[in-house]
């Protein structure tokens, strides 16, 4: 049980990665909190991992409403006895050119992937500063964080910004006890990027299996998508790491898309 007793709070988690961490936090002993857009699915996804772990919590969180997210922090925290580990995992996909990519379009994802990180951060390190007993914040960034690809101005852009975002949150939180890392996964086989094959398609003007095989696993080493089950046992790994000897990383898995 490497998080024993440890309160995880989950963003996007009801589905996808989220849900995947949120499964394997609560089988390492955590009391989590699945934090979601929808409330009716972060109700019946704690419900559900209520089965598996200890205790579970559902709350709606809009990531980029500061009012609900510090609400939403304030009551995991009262309710389960602190915070102990952020995922700041929420995040959205829009795919477009760049000069005919909407400047609100553009707003939006950044505020999901950057405003979302910031203001769970904040609320986050608010209660593990005061608590004393240190604590992990961990960012689901992309290959994207290092590389980019084309039709994916805004999610590159927030992607390369939570390394930015880590990096701080890691010399700041230092005193404290706080680490902060970013996860980096290749394309993990979600409905997120199960929606991007047919936009991409229709902009490169490729059919849909020529976009999985020719833009998405083309540079992997063996041809395969990441999956969610790799992804959570990093989100794990990073979570019960015992010091602050790793923090301010930022380590990708992507069945080698990019190699540091």
């Amino acid at each position: 049980m490497r998080l024993q007793d440890k309160v995880a709070v989950v963003t996007g988690a009801a589905s996808g990665i989220g849900k995947e961490i949120a499964r394997t936090f609560a089988r390492e002993g955590a009391k989590v909190v699945i934090a979601d857009l929808d409330p009716a699915a972060a109700e019946a996804t704690a419900a559900e991992l209520g089965e598996i772990g200890k205790t579970t919590l559902g709350v709606a969180m809009n990531v980029t409403d500061e009012a609900q997210v510090d609400a939403g922090i304030d009551r995991a925290a009262a309710t389960l006895g602190g915070i102990d580990v952020l995922v700041s995992n929420a995040g959205i996909q829009i795919v477009a050119p760049l000069d005919q990519f909407e400047f609100t379009r553009w707003k939006t994802l950044l505020a999901v992937h950057l405003d979302g990180a910031f203001l769970t951060t904040r609320a986050a390190l608010r209660h593990m500063y005061r608590q004393g007993r240190g604590g992990s914040i961990i960012y689901m960034g992309s290959v994207h964080s290092k590389e980019a690809s084309a039709l994916k101005a805004p999610y590159v852009t927030a992607k390369h910004g939570l390394i930015g975002l880590a990096k701080v949150v890691a010399k700041e939180g230092a005193a404290h006890g706080v680490r902060a890392n970013v996860i980096c996964p290749g394309y993990v086989r979600t409905p997120l990027v199960d929606k991007q094959i047919p936009d991409q398609a229709r902009n490169l003007g490729i059919s849909p299996e020529d976009v999985i095989k020719k833009v998405m696993l083309k540079d992997t080493v063996d041809g395969e998508f990441t999956t969610v089950e790799d992804v959570a046992e990093l989100a794990l790994f990073f979570a019960s790491f015992g010091s602050n000897a790793l923090t301010g990383q930022s380590l990708v898995v992507s069945h080698g898309w990019f190699m540091q």
